[in-house]
């Protein structure tokens, strides 16, 4: 009997994991995807109001950066409590 309990704990860590790179790959697409839509915001601001210059490129981008790095984090404080 022991043997199957320690089967059944082995068996659950790697699921675990499994879950964490999991989790961890879906930050890591939401956060490029958070930076590239707000690029194209910052593009397509640019276009709208400034032809020459690339104010709203860099604004909406370092936006994006701050506004993913934050969800990161609130994720992980999530995966380890």
């Amino acid at each position: 009997m022991a043997y199957k309990h320690n089967n059944n704990k082995e068996n659950q860590k790697p699921a675990k994991q499994l879950k964490q790179i999991a989790a961890l790959t879906g930050i890591a697409i939401q956060m490029g995807a958070t930076i590239y839509l707000f690029v194209l915001l910052g593009k397509w601001l640019d276009g709208k109001f400034s032809a020459d210059s690339k104010t709203f490129l860099i604004i909406c981008t370092l936006f994006g950066v701050a506004i993913s790095l934050y969800a990161v984090l609130q994720q992980i404080k999530k995966i380890n409590p």
